[in-house]
């Protein structure tokens, strides 16, 4: 009896084993999308710093300051898109006391929907108090609703893949088993911003400007799963 009653507990366990096994045949592929998109959401860095224009005379950076903020108005950029990043200075406090060529300088983020302005508005600071300029980050502002749709298009790219081949030996694409969304977003790299002043330069040297932006490449990767009927 024992044996009998152990018996049928371990036919049950094998029932259930078998019970777990997908018996149904179907087809594995990977599916893919991807655009390119020019960012209208763009960060620009622009660090400001004080100089000696001669041996008795120092730019501020409060004048440099206003410079840039004229310049930001006259471009139309609304004033919560041109903030302060940092404050910093060459030399520390206790130097400043005793040191009256004590130089300063600051950092500030500009958001800008392109750069076709830009240029203007970095010519209308004087270029000695210019530090430097760079792309901090850029990205899209509907880059969600983008990316929902080169889902689909992996999605449905990696359906065609699944009917051409199975269609191929005479058999027919059943429904979806499984998908899995492999994504791969694009990561901005801060970048240096050439003025036009500096882009001629280049030209002249021979060099070629850069004066396109880069574009911000969106992929996508799906591996679906199909039952063939």
């Amino acid at each position: 009896m024992k044996k009998l009653v152990l018996t049928l507990v371990a036919l049950v366990f094998v029932v259930q084993a078998f019970a777990q096994i997908d018996l149904r045949k179907k087809i594995e592929v990977n599916g893919s999308a991807e655009m390119e998109i020019t960012p209208d959401e763009i960060y620009v860095g622009i660090s400001l710093k004080e100089y000696m224009k001669d041996a008795k005379r120092k730019i501020s950076i409060s004048t440099l300051e206003k410079q840039l903020q004229a310049a930001v108005l006259k471009a139309g950029i609304p004033a919560q898109d041109f903030m302060i990043n940092n404050l910093s200075s060459y030399t520390n406090y206790w130097e400043k006391k005793k040191d009256p060529a004590f130089l300063a300088s600051k950092q500030y983020r500009l958001k800008v929907k392109d750069l076709s302005n830009l240029d203007a508005i970095i010519a209308a600071v004087d270029a000695q108090g210019i530090a430097y300029t760079n792309i901090e980050s850029y990205s899209h502002s509907n880059i969600e609703a983008y990316k929902n749709e080169l889902k689909v298009k992996a999605l449905k790219n990696a359906k065609d893949k699944a009917t051409t081949l199975v269609e191929s030996i005479g058999e027919k694409l059943g429904g979806v088993l499984l998908i899995q969304d492999h994504n791969s977003d694009f990561t901005p790299q801060p970048m240096m911003y050439k003025t036009m002043a500096v882009r001629a330069e280049m030209a002249d040297a021979g060099a070629m400007p850069d004066i396109d932006f880069k574009k911000i490449k969106l992929n996508y990767t799906i591996n679906a799963a199909f039952e063939i009927k």
